[in-house]
């Protein structure tokens, strides 16, 4: 069973793709893509017209290897009898051997878009960057048609998913030989996502994600010989008179995640048994107990005392999860995590990263991830529909939710208990982080489409309650047999079918 999708850099495709040219033909590559772009194209026009033959496709094609793709795959659309028409965005630049083979299987040269029922987006690769120019982005606007992209939505950045201007919207992108970090980082750009393989050989990635079915095989369950505390004590400080219900999310959400024992600390505590009488709670963190990872920050406050609290619980030898109030906190005093032995965890969503590091997170997400994490010597969490997870030295850890659902109030307070549940199991903190969001973003889509297949608004709450169910899925994709390799992260994200319109 895979265990992660790799994504690749550019410089890092273009490597694998000059090592793929000295053991392969001149033009095998390009037909390989080609013929997997007309493969998928082809399976989108049957889907949604009912058939091949009789069909129009319009190939949007600009300049280098890129348009080359897309004319090649409609030569190979023509000669199913598809009706292709191609317009050249650069005429004088465009791939001398694929707009030959387009006309000498019968395809034409035009000016117009025409009425087509499918859009091949070949304008640019992995090698553009910035927004369309005028002339493709005036077309692209007009568009009616759904659009497969080669390789990526043109006017994307390949390499951080930014947007500058116009770009192309995709209902399909076929990737070319690897994920390219747009793919994760840039998903809704993207549509659907289907990988052609053409014979490259990767590097190890530095941005990958945690494969739905192996996140299930992993998640900790009961052993044999298990009892409440060789699972995980997780302690849970939270909350306040003014925000209870941070505490009972948070609280909740640890109770739901995994089978050991909470323990609560605060002045909600009352809140929290109400909700959920299994838990232990106490008012000071001295008196909680013994734990194995610690939740600290939703709802908990800025006074002196939730100070001392934070202080306290940092002072341990412990995994600890700080969120919400104790990032804001720790912005004030970075030096109460740096340079902490025990295992750290931040979760910032973006406003929280300026506070914490004096500065926006900027278009390149990835690397500001990695170097909030390198120098802090902390695991960082930077959540957002892509949800980045670094830790010093190792590769990010990307988790793509597949909608937005989660975007709701206290959906954060949810995450942590998870996390915190996990690190107090045993589990590596880049995991714990990574492994949480996906069980937390498939619980958003969980609840958003119980009560109808289009989806509905949720809450956290509703969130929460679905936590043991998204669980069920992944551990039921990991025992599934003969799982092939992908189709995992398709399967958990199925639920979500209307994400173009979030």
């Amino acid at each position: 069973m895979s265990t992660q999708r790799g994504y690749f850099t550019v410089d890092e495709v273009r490597a694998a793709e000059a090592e793929l040219f000295t053991r392969v033909p001149d033009g095998v590559p390009m037909r390989r893509a080609a013929h997997g772009l007309a493969t998928v194209v082809a399976g989108e026009l049957r889907e949604r017209t009912g058939g091949i033959a009789g069909r129009a496709v319009t190939l949007l094609v600009g300049s280098g290897d890129n348009g080359g793709d897309a004319l090649w795959a409609g030569a190979r659309l023509r000669r199913r009898g598809v009706a292709v028409t191609a317009v050249l965005l650069s005429p004088e630049r465009a791939h001398a051997g694929g707009l030959a083979a387009l006309r000498e299987a019968g395809g034409r040269v035009a000016d117009d878009m025409g009425r087509p029922d499918l859009v091949i987006d070949g304008i640019v690769g992995i090698s553009g960057r910035g927004a369309l120019r005028p002339r493709a982005a005036e077309i692209v606007a007009a568009l009616e048609a759904p659009v497969v992209s080669a390789d990526l939505p043109s006017g994307v950045d390949p390499g951080t998913g930014a947007i500058e201007g116009p770009a192309v919207r995709a209902d399909v992108t076929v990737a070319f030989g690897a994920y390219k970090p747009v793919h994760a980082l840039a998903a809704p750009q993207c549509g659907r996502i289907e990988l052609v393989p053409i014979g490259l050989r990767l590097p190890e990635p530095g941005l990958l994600a945690l494969e739905p079915a192996a996140i299930g095989a992993a998640w900790p369950v009961p052993g044999p010989v298990d009892d409440k505390y060789t699972q995980g004590v997780t302690g849970v400080c939270a909350g306040s008179a003014t925000y209870p219900g941070a505490a009972v999310l948070c609280a909740g959400a640890a109770v739901a995640a995994t089978s050991g024992m909470v323990r609560y600390a605060g002045t909600a505590a009352a809140e929290v048994l109400n909700h959920f009488p299994e838990v232990i709670a106490a008012e000071e963190v001295a008196a909680t107990g013994r734990v194995q990872a610690w939740v600290f920050g939703p709802g908990a406050g800025t006074d002196s005392a939730a100070r001392q609290r934070l202080r306290e619980i940092l002072a341990t030898d412990l995994p600890v999860v700080i969120d919400a109030d104790g990032l804001t906190m720790l912005a004030a005093e970075p030096d109460l995590v740096r340079g902490r032995a025990a295992p750290t965890v931040l979760t910032p969503h973006a406003g929280e990263f300026a506070r914490l590091t004096g500065h926006e997170v900027g278009p390149d997400r990835v690397a500001a991830v990695r170097d909030f994490a390198a120098s802090w010597q902390v695991t960082v969490l930077l959540k957002g529909r892509a949800t980045l997870v670094a830790a010093p030295g190792g590769p990010v850890l990307v988790n793509e939710a597949g909608g937005s659902w989660a975007a709701t109030a206290g959906a954060g307070d949810v995450l942590s208990g998870i996390i915190g549940a996990l690190l107090a199991a045993g589990r590596e903190p880049a995991w714990s982080a990574a492994a949480a969001a996906r069980v937390h973003a498939l619980s958003a889509n969980l609840a958003a489409h119980d009560a109808a297949p289009a989806g509905t608004p949720i809450s956290a709450s509703l969130l929460g309650a679905h936590l043991r169910p998204a669980i069920g899925v992944l551990r039921g994709l990991a025992h599934a047999p003969h799982k092939p390799i992908g189709s995992s992260t398709e399967h958990a994200n199925r639920l979500d079918r209307n994400r173009r319109n979030d």
